[in-house]
């Protein structure tokens, strides 16, 4: 297996006393599932290919779910209040958002972070309906969880890209304080 990249700093920083059970949303070869599983959590990893976990896919800890979360046809999706921690990065698809939040269970934190508008000077992804649009993540949230942090804008490492990312909180009684 090639070497992976090194989790997002900005999963790193919210992750410190994060929780399980964790969904990985767009695991790909599983940098942000790796690192929670070597804290000992239970980690459910999805992505259309999971062949890049391979190396680690009989983790007692790890329920790999290979599936095209943007199917019609596919009707997989995150148990409402199943997950301490859910994580995404570098991957959009509107339609599964509502889901993702819901999926967050009481106390559970929500780490996202992905492209958003302006990214097409930088690279790919260009096209508008993978980039956010300003505060397009806190919008997700707003009543549901309370945002604890959030940010939009240019990055230079580890590439020059625009990006937004926030990190929510559901409070213990599911409500928004």
């Amino acid at each position: 297996m090639s070497a992976l990249i090194p989790p997002s700093t900005w999963v790193t920083r919210f992750s410190e006393d994060a929780a399980g059970p964790v969904l990985d949303i767009a695991c790909g070869a599983g940098r942000h599932s790796r690192m929670f599983l070597a804290k000992a959590m239970d980690v459910t990893a999805v992505d259309r290919d999971v062949s890049r976990m391979a190396d680690i896919a009989d983790h007692p800890l790890l329920t790999l779910i290979a599936t095209d979360l943007e199917t019609d046809g596919d009707a997989w999706r995150p148990a409402p209040l199943a997950f301490k921690t859910v994580i995404v990065t570098n991957y959009l698809w509107r339609p599964l958002l509502p889901s993702l939040v819901e999926a967050v269970a009481p106390g559970g934190r929500l780490i996202y972070e992905t492209f958003a508008q302006g990214n097409a000077r930088f690279s790919k992804p260009s096209n508008p309906a993978f980039l956010l649009s300003p505060g397009e993540l806190q919008n997700a949230v707003e009543g549901k969880m309370k945002v604890a942090a959030f940010e939009h804008g240019m990055i230079s490492t580890p590439q020059p890209a625009m990006i937004q990312r926030i990190f929510a909180v559901k409070n213990p009684s599911n409500t928004v304080s």
